[in-house]
């Protein structure tokens, strides 16, 4: 979207919320230059400015974050966000809740670092956030970011990630590596260098370089041995979360809104009790 036609839609919208000013200018000159009107005039100039000037300010903001966004894209590293806390801010935007992530950040050709963020907890965010990998767009030289939520979806398992990958002499092979953290990064990583986009279904029979690099991680995921199953403690141990862990899942639940105020009260009163 040009930054022309960004303006022109952002005026249309501030003028729209603040019609009241066109509307006293208007009216002041359909009913002559009548004195006891002229505070209208006045009134309705100022609102008018000022509708100019919020109209302009929000689209320098948001030119100049598509420019980030456009830059961290064509240069920007590929990492991996670990979501390590979720607090909550007692913020709700557009009936959301705006909550805090802590995030450990790490990727190629970047050093790991710890940082905050602040997210709207959306309903199709919050799968990706209780799952705690995020992906994020990272200059590697000043460790500025953004957090690439199409992407996160992916590695999340939000959605699935299915691969056809050709066989010889038979049908393609159908590979399921939704929630696999490592592969779907080096393949995201590849996709990103080769310039292709994640949005819609990706086709890469057109491209045979990349097809091949990706059909290459996609068999080496599916050659792995599957993870062992977790080893259940024997009955004389307990296996019973932390009272840290049981009160960091009750804050999780209530910073993304999954329960009240009050059922957050009273089910800390009963961890607190248990100690």
């Amino acid at each position: 979207m040009s930054t022309v036609w960004r303006y022109v839609r952002i005026q249309l919208f501030v003028l729209l919320c603040g019609i009241v000013g066109p509307i006293f200018v208007v009216i002041y000159f359909l009913s002559g230059p009548d004195p006891m009107l002229e505070w209208m005039l006045w009134t309705g100039l100022l609102v008018t400015a000022l509708d100019v000037a919020v109209a302009v300010a929000i689209s320098v903001y948001r030119s100049r974050s598509a420019a980030r966004s456009r830059a961290l894209e064509s240069s920007g590293v590929l990492a991996l966000a670990q979501v390590t806390g979720i607090h909550e801010t007692n913020t709700r935007i557009n009936g959301q809740p705006l909550v805090k992530l802590d995030l450990d950040v790490s990727g190629p050709g970047i050093t790991p670092f710890s940082t905050q963020d602040q997210v709207i907890a959306s309903v199709s965010r919050l799968p990706m956030i209780t799952a705690r990998k995020l992906v994020a767009l990272v200059d590697p030289i000043t460790n500025d970011y953004r957090i690439d939520w199409r992407r996160s979806a992916l590695v999340a398992g939000a959605v699935p990630a299915t691969f056809s990958v050709a066989q010889d002499g038979a049908e393609d092979r159908i590979y399921d590596l939704t929630g696999q953290t490592e592969p779907l990064m080096e393949i995201l990583q590849v996709l990103k260098a080769n310039g292709i986009s994640v949005d819609k279904l990706v086709d890469l029979r057109s491209n045979p370089a990349v097809r091949q690099q990706v059909q290459a991680i996609v068999r080496n995921a599916a050659a792995q041995p599957p993870l062992p199953p977790p080893v259940m403690a024997p009955p004389s141990v307990s296996a019973a979360p932390t009272t840290a862990q049981r009160l960091q899942e009750l804050d999780m639940l209530r910073a993304t809104g999954s329960i009240t105020d009050a059922e957050y009260s009273s089910q800390r009163r009963e961890i607190i009790a248990d100690i």
